[in-house]
């Protein structure tokens, strides 16, 4: 069994995939604030004022004036703001690794179009064989 575990971990497949999360991770946190510190606020803007991440509906007793109070509070809240700042955040990425897949797969596709239009090596010609031949019967 610990033979098989190596030989999985040694290929090829599950290094890329290990790399792929650790920068997807680290790609998030960018995402993030950039959604939240970039995005969001410029929304605010054009919609007066609104931050989406402290919209919120309090399910419960109480009078609260923002998401982090209710929260502090323990009052059951339907935090809608989070939901659309998530939404934006997937929406971002999903744009994201939709123009790295479409990038590479340009790149992919000149490297398969490059050696379709390498020639073939160029062998002798049929003039040539038939030059052989006949210098080989005369000898």
């Amino acid at each position: 069994m610990i033979k098989e575990f190596k030989d999985f971990i040694a290929k090829g497949n599950v290094m890329d995939m290990a790399v792929g999360i650790i920068i997807g991770a680290a790609f998030t946190a960018i995402v993030t604030s950039l959604v939240s510190d970039l995005i969001n606020p410029i929304i605010g803007v054009v919609t007066g004022g609104i931050d989406f991440s402290n919209l919120f509906v309090n399910l419960g007793d109480g009078d609260y004036t923002s998401l982090t109070a209710a929260r502090d509070a323990g009052a059951p809240v339907f935090a809608y703001g989070s939901f659309i700042t998530a939404v934006i955040n997937f929406l971002i990425i999903a744009f994201v690794v939709f123009l790295l897949v479409k990038m590479v797969n340009r790149v992919k596709d000149a490297a398969v179009r490059n050696e379709e239009a390498a020639p073939a090596p160029a062998g002798p010609t049929e003039l040539d064989v038939l030059m052989q031949i006949r210098d080989a019967l005369k000898k």
